[in-house]
């Protein structure tokens, strides 16, 4: 099973673009923070990972539109490993995770001053699911070179 939960703060605001056949793609990074111990020693030790994050279509969609550096947010997916060929030939490997439901976990601030939560009307918060399967579009960001989203790093 490929299955991950993650909850972070938006490291920058997404970064939404379009497929040739014109599916929205986002990415963003999450940093997520995790305390350890060493052996023997009674003082736990903070550490934060910031993890690249994948949504498509409308989940893409949402991200850009919703949310902004320093949100605080759930995201659950699957964890994905690629590589690509750089400019200068050297091959490249990413680890990302691909989204499949993504949450608000903060409070948002009103241009009035006051806070509105993430909450709905039926106690629920704020998330876009998305089941897509990125496949083999291709990333259309205004210099399209004909490779595979597969071989573009982000």
């Amino acid at each position: 099973m490929n299955k991950v939960i993650l909850t972070g703060n938006l490291t920058r605001d997404p970064e939404v673009r379009y497929t040739q056949s014109g599916k929205a793609v986002a990415t963003f990074s999450i940093a997520v923070n995790r305390t350890w111990k060493r052996p023997g020693d009674t003082q736990t030790q903070a550490l934060t990972d910031y993890i690249n994050v994948v949504a498509w279509e409308k989940s893409a969609e949402f991200c850009g539109k919703y949310l902004t550096k320093g949100r605080k947010v759930l995201v659950e997916g699957r964890i994905q490993s690629r590589s690509y060929e750089a400019q200068d030939g050297s091959k490249r490997y990413v680890t990302e995770v691909v989204s499949d439901n993504i949450e608000f976990m903060d409070s948002t601030k009103r241009q009035d001053g006051g806070e509105s939560s993430n909450y709905n009307g039926n106690n629920q918060r704020s998330s876009y699911s998305s089941n897509y399967n990125s496949g083999d579009d291709m990333i259309d960001n205004g210099n399209s070179n004909g490779k595979d989203d597969i071989d573009i790093p982000f």
